[in-house]
């Protein structure tokens, strides 16, 4: 039995003009395809809309996999690869399976051996890495940390123990009306010293990239970061 191909399309960080952000042939790939595995079917379907699919975005089949997806729902989503049909996989913004639940899919897609192929795109966290002069050789990513304000304390504390200790750079994100809670955080509780980069909004026009030592960071007023995607980087 032949199988269909698993395209992880990414998508746009925001707003923005398309053609700046994805490359024509990632784009044309999407456009001939009709069944699709979304996060967000809202946002998916503006996406679609945007990049001009060849059938229009009503007769699409959008299939849902986000947080809330159990495992006995998987197999549902694969069924059309097993089918012949090729399907695309689209986050909510950038990479598809980074920090995502599309990775799940992906590993399902693996286990039945159907061809997987990622497509380039935007990717927050590489050009946040990218803009951020820090280490680039070891990173880690950490996704969210607690949301509590002492285990958010305590986690950061590691967190600049494990970059010392590794020369590591520590990369990690938060829910937007979260932002300035784990900015205050990070100046409050790092040593003066250790370098902290924030990159907010990348691709877009009101994009900002501040990457200096915390010492810097208390000086001076703390920038605006409400309701705006951001990736936080430290390398102590």
């Amino acid at each position: 039995m032949t199988t269909g191909t698993l395209y992880l399309i990414p998508v746009t960080l925001g707003d923005d003009a398309i053609g700046k952000t994805l490359p024509i042939d990632t784009m044309a790939v999407a456009q001939k395809l009709d069944t699709f595995v979304v996060e967000n079917e809202k946002t998916a379907r503006r996406f679609l809309g945007a990049i001009k699919t060849a059938k229009p975005v009503r007769e699409l089949t959008l299939l849902t996999l986000n947080e809330h997806t159990k495992a006995d729902e998987l197999p549902v989503l694969i069924a059309p690869l097993m089918a012949g049909k090729d399907v695309g996989l689209l986050s909510e913004a950038g990479c598809p399976a980074v920090a995502d639940p599309g990775a799940q899919l992906v590993a399902l897609a693996h286990r039945h051996q159907v061809r997987v192929v990622p497509l380039v795109g935007p990717s927050s966290l590489l050009l946040a890495l990218m803009a951020s002069g820090l280490e680039g050789q070891r990173f880690t990513f950490l996704g969210y940390l607690p949301s509590e304000k002492a285990a958010r304390v305590q986690r950061l504390k590691e967190i600049e123990q494990a970059s010392r200790e590794r020369n590591e750079t520590q990369i990690f994100i938060e829910t937007p009306y979260r932002n300035r809670h784990l900015l205050e955080d990070l100046v409050a509780t790092c040593q003066p010293a250790t370098r902290l980069c924030v990159a907010c909004d990348l691709t877009l026009g009101s994009e900002t990239v501040v990457s200096q030592p915390v010492k810097q960071w208390k000086a001076g007023p703390l920038p605006n970061l409400d309701k705006r995607p951001t990736v936080f980087l430290l390398l102590a």
